[in-house]
C-alpha cells in the first residue's frame, strides 16, 4: 500500500496530468473492452457481498515493521535472508477462513506478492518463493482450497512494482535497496509477471479477483511509463473471463478494470488524499485498515472499536460499495488476537438481523451526513433501511423520502414503529421511543 508521504504528491496537478497520459498512452489502439455475461455476473455478485477481507502478509511480517520496511533503507540482499527464517508453524487455513466466514465476511483479498517481490505461492518464476523457506508449503494453494471448501470468494492482491529485481523499471520508490539501474529489462519483467499471473490463474481454482497496486510508482516519469495493461487485463479476461480486475492507481478505471477501489476513503470522500478521482458506475470497494498499518506491526495495537468498524461498513454500503478490511497476520501465521474478536463481534451484528440490510443493497436516498444514512433492497418494493450512527439518544428523527411508507420497524428487534407524514415539510417523522443511544446501528426498516 502507499505510503502517507506520497499523499501530498499526488495531489498535485502536475501529478494527475502525468496520470492522463499515461493512461491514454496505454490505451491507444487498443480494442475496447467488452466484459463476458459471466464478468458481468460476477461483478453483480461481488456488489452483492459488501464486506470481504484483506490479508497482507508476507516476508515483512517478520521484521513487524510495516509491509513498506524494505524501502526504508534495508538492503535487499540482507533482507532476503530472513525467509530462510520464516517459518510460520501457526498457520492454520481452516482457521482463518472460518472466523472469516463467521465475522460476516464473504470474500477474501490475499497479498500473493507485495513489493518486497517475495511470491507466497509455489511459483515456477523465481526461487524467491515460500517453498524455499523453513516451511515450504503453499500459502495460497491452502487458502484458496479452503475458501472453494467454505464458500469464500478468493481474490489475489499482485505488486506491479518489485523493490528487489533487478529487471523491474524502478520508479519512485525503493531506490535505496542496492539495485542495479542499468539491469533493469522492462520486457523481461512484463513476461515474469504475466508468467506469475498465468501459474495464479490456472492452478489455483475459480480466482474471483486480480488486484493490483503499484501503478503510481511511474506517476512521476516524464515520459509516460506504458505498463501495457490492456494486454494484461486481455489475458486475465482469457484465463478466467469471470474474474474481475481492480487495480489500486487512485485514478478513474481505466479501460478493461471491472471494479474501481478506494484506498482508505469511502466513495465520495477524500480524508486521506488518494481518493480524489472521479466515481464510476463500475463495482466500487473501500479499503481500509483494522487497526493503523496493513503489514503486521508489533507497535501497532491502535485497534479501531467494533462499533467504529461496524458503522464504516455501514456508511461504506449506504454509498453502494463494499468494505474490504485490513488484517496483517503475525510472522507466526496466526491472526491477531485482537482482529479476531473484532470479527467475531461483527460477524454477531451482521449474522443477525443486521445482515439484511447490508447485504444485496444499494446506496439509499436517506443521507444526512455520518450521522444518518441509508441502504435499500433491490426490486420496486424492496425496502429501505435508515441507520442512525450516533450516540445521541433522540426521540424521533424526520427524513425527506420518496413513496409512501406502508410499515416501520425497528430491524433488530422487530418491533413496529409509529410514523407520520408532517404536511408543512413533507417530510416522514419516525418516533424512536424503544432507542436506547448506545446502538452500534440503530435501523429502522421502511416498507412502502
Amino acid at each position: 500500500m502507499k505510503h502517507a508521504l506520497i499523499t501530498a504528491l499526488l495531489a498535485s496537478a502536475t501529478l494527475l496530468g502525468n496520470a492522463q497520459n499515461q493512461q491514454k498512452a496505454e490505451t491507444c489502439n487498443q480494442q475496447h473492452y467488452v466484459p463476458t455475461a459471466e464478468n458481468l455476473q460476477a461483478r453483480n455478485e461481488f456488489s452483492d457481498n459488501r464486506f470481504g477481507i484483506f490479508l497482507h502478509w508476507g516476508l515483512y511480517s517478520m521484521f513487524a515493521q510495516g509491509e513498506w520496511y524494505l524501502n526504508y533503507g534495508p538492503n535487499k540482499d540482507e533482507y532476503a535472508k530472513v525467509a530462510d527464517a520464516f517459518y510460520p508453524h501457526s498457520f492454520n487455513a481452516e482457521k482463518w477462513i472460518s472466523a472469516i466466514k463467521a465475522s460476516g465476511a464473504k470474500y477474501i483479498c490475499f497479498t500473493t506478492r507485495h513489493h518486497e517481490g517475495f511470491s507466497m505461492w509455489d511459483t515456477k518464476q523465481s526461487d524467491y518463493n515460500i517453498m524455499n523457506t523453513p516451511y515450504g508449503k503453499d500459502i495460497v494453494r491452502q487458502l484458496a482450497d479452503e475458501c472453494h471448501k467454505q464458500g469464500i470468494g478468493l481474490h489475489l492482491y499482485y505488486s506491479h512494482i518489485d523493490w528487489t529485481r533487478e529487471d523491474y523499471p524502478a520508479g519512485r520508490t525503493g531506490l535505496t535497496t542496492g539495485k542495479d539501474p542499468k539491469k533493469a529489462d522492462w520486457n523481461h519483467y512484463y513476461k515474469f509477471m504475466n508468467a506469475q499471473l498465468t501459474e495464479l490463474l490456472t492452478n489455483y481454482g475459480k480466482v474471483d479477483g486480480i488486484w493490483f497496486d503499484g501503478w503510481w510508482d511511474h506517476d512521476e516519469d516524464t515520459i509516460p511509463f506504458n505498463w501495457q495493461l490492456p494486454e494484461q487485463y486481455a489475458m486475465i479476461h482469457k484465463l478466467q473471463p469471470a474474474c474481475i480486475i481492480g487495480n489500486n492507481h487512485h485514478q478513474t478505471p481505466f479501460e478493461g478494470e471491472d471494479m474501481q477501489m478506494f484506498e482508505r476513503d469511502i466513495p465520495g470522500e477524500n480524508k486521506n488524499g488518494l481518493s480524489g478521482q472521479s466515481i464510476s458506475r463500475l463495482p466500487l470497494e473501500t479499503c481500509q485498515t483494522m487497526n493503523g498499518m496493513w503489514g503486521y506491526k508489533i507497535k501497532d495495537q491502535n485497534y479501531k472499536s467494533a462499533k467504529e468498524l461496524i458503522r464504516l461498513l455501514v456508511r461504506t454500503a449506504a454509498k453502494g460499495a463494499n468494505l474490504l478490511l485490513n488484517i496483517g497476520p503475525q510472522p507466526n501465521g496466526e491472526l491477531p488476537a485482537t482482529a479476531l474478536d473484532r470479527l467475531a463481534d461483527m460477524g454477531k451484528w451482521l449474522n443477525g438481523n443486521a445482515g439484511e440490510s447490508i447485504y444485496r443493497t444499494v446506496a439509499g436516498e436517506v443521507a444526512l451526513g455520518d450521522s444518518i444514512v441509508s441502504t435499500c433492497g433491490k426490486g420496486k418494493k424492496a425496502p429501505l433501511y435508515i441507520h442512525i450512527l450516533t450516540d445521541k439518544k433522540d426521540g424521533e428523527i424526520a427524513v425527506t423520502m420518496k413513496g409512501k411508507a406502508k410499515k416501520a420497524t425497528n430491524l433488530i428487534t422487530g418491533d413496529k414503529l409509529a410514523f407520520r407524514k408532517d404536511k408543512a415539510t413533507g417530510k416522514t417523522i419516525f418516533e424512536l421511543n424503544d432507542r436506547k443511544g448506545d446502538e452500534d446501528d440503530y435501523i429502522i426498516k421502511v416498507e412502502f
